[in-house]
């Protein structure tokens, strides 16, 4: 990858984590922490590996993307927002009695999101549906999904899981955004769903693990996927809740709180700062 490339990745990545602080703050609710934590991998997805057409959400040809652990919509609708798939302005409506952008992802109101999801291990198993209709219809699609770490704790995900290597689910390429914390505190103390690495290998799937804010190993893990044959893969993205923002960064406490006015200035201000020693270097 040229240098510049992961550079503008960076500018929109931290672009779309300031939407996320605002949608959260306006609203006075949301999920900041694990959004937080995914917007690499969802930057990455949508402004250089997925095949869309903002102006035909519909099109039959698209890549799919589930964000199977929906309650981290203001990640997704901030790339959605900054793809052109509706206004940026419409952000600030997050969570209103009259806005179409709910508090978890809606497919029949949200231009761009292929699944409603909110009921975790739903997602991931709507993903592995598509991928199969994708292989019985002939079609050359991929479908991507990110799941929570604490999502593993349902057994649904593991049912979906074992079809999905049943199926042989090649064009399917799942992301577990493993910040290693839940709404109640480390998953390893509430539910513990380690060794997810060897479980993911012995339910037949293709596994690599990267770092999920370094752009260069996620697109890596992306072409590896695409050149595999006969197995879905999972990559295990180890991340940070919170990323971006210091105090948010590995507190289980932001997985749903909004942040005041002074923590919301301070979030912004950290981001900004971020942005500005991007334009420098």
């Amino acid at each position: 990858m040229e240098k510049q490339e992961i550079k503008q990745l960076q500018k929109l990545a931290t672009v779309i984590r300031k939407h996320i602080i605002e949608q959260v703050f306006n609203a006075s609710s949301g999920h900041p922490g694990g959004s937080l934590s995914c917007t690499d991998i969802l930057t990455v997805l949508y402004f250089r590996e997925m095949r869309v057409d903002v102006k035909n959400p519909q099109w039959e040809d698209r890549d799919r993307f589930v964000l199977s652990k929906g309650h981290c919509a203001p990640a997704l609708y901030a790339v959605l927002a900054e793809k052109g798939f509706f206004p940026r302005e419409e952000l600030v409506k997050f969570r209103s009695a009259d806005s179409y952008l709910e508090g978890h992802p809606s497919m029949r109101y949200v231009p761009g999101v292929d699944m409603s999801t909110g009921s975790l291990g739903q997602g991931i198993s709507t993903a592995v549906g598509m991928a199969l209709a994708g292989k019985i219809d002939k079609k050359d699609y991929r479908v991507y999904s990110i799941l929570g770490d604490g999502e593993t704790q349902e057994g649904q995900v593991w049912e979906a899981c074992m079809a999905a290597a049943h199926y042989k689910l090649d064009n399917l390429t799942a992301f577990l955004d493993h910040n290693g914390l839940q709404i109640d505190g480390k998953i390893t103390d509430v539910m513990s769903p380690e060794p997810v690495e060897e479980k993911f290998k012995a339910f037949g799937w293709n596994v690599i693990k990267i770092d999920g804010h370094d752009y260069v190993q996620i697109i890596e893990a992306i072409e590896k996927a695409k050149a595999t044959k006969g197995a879905p893969t999972m990559v295990i993205a180890e991340t940070v809740k919170g990323k971006g923002v210091s105090f948010m960064e590995n507190q289980a406490g932001w997985h749903g709180t909004a942040p005041n006015k002074e923590q919301r200035d301070q979030a912004i201000a950290e981001l900004d700062a971020f942005l500005q020693r991007l334009e420098v270097e």
